[in-house]
């Protein structure tokens, strides 16, 4: 899911938004989206833009309507909610995955972000989305039930 701001970049800008600064900072945030896993500088993710770490963060802030730092921060949040519902994997694994270093700074922005912690949260998601156990009902051959005169032949 993109951003809403992302479609009104070029026309909030206004006559500093060319098409190639808008270029630069898309290939940027692309960049950060594709390696969230990883601690990033502002300075990696504004020499992919080829801008100044300065100019970046405020053009980046312009035309998508967050920082840098936000952004990732984000992704990091929703990547989380992800793999809480779906994966079987500890809170700390999760952490690391997503690129956090400490496992409290991770569980305080998490609990910031969504109002409750992660193993609140993954358990809080596998009450409501439970899967009923399959009711397991015996199983007679044909064969069976019309020899013994079972059920309508």
């Amino acid at each position: 899911m993109s951003h809403p701001l992302i479609y009104t970049a070029v026309y909030r800008l206004g006559p500093l938004a060319d098409r190639e600064i808008y270029r630069q900072l898309c290939r940027s945030r692309d960049f950060l989206a594709a390696n969230i896993e990883r601690p990033m500088r502002l300075q990696d993710a504004a020499l992919e833009a080829y801008l100044s770490p300065y100019h970046f963060h405020r053009l980046f802030h312009s035309a998508f309507g967050e920082t840098p730092h936000q952004f990732v921060s984000r992704l990091r949040m929703e990547r989380a909610k992800q793999l809480l519902l779906r994966e079987e994997m500890p809170v700390t694994e999760i952490c690391y995955a997503i690129g956090y270093q400490s496992l409290g700074s991770f569980s305080t922005r998490f609990k910031a972000v969504v109002g409750a912690s992660p193993t609140d949260f993954q358990m809080l998601s596998r009450r409501v989305f439970q899967v009923p156990k399959l009711i397991r009902r015996p199983v007679m051959p044909c064969c069976f039930m019309t020899f013994h005169g079972v059920g309508n032949p």
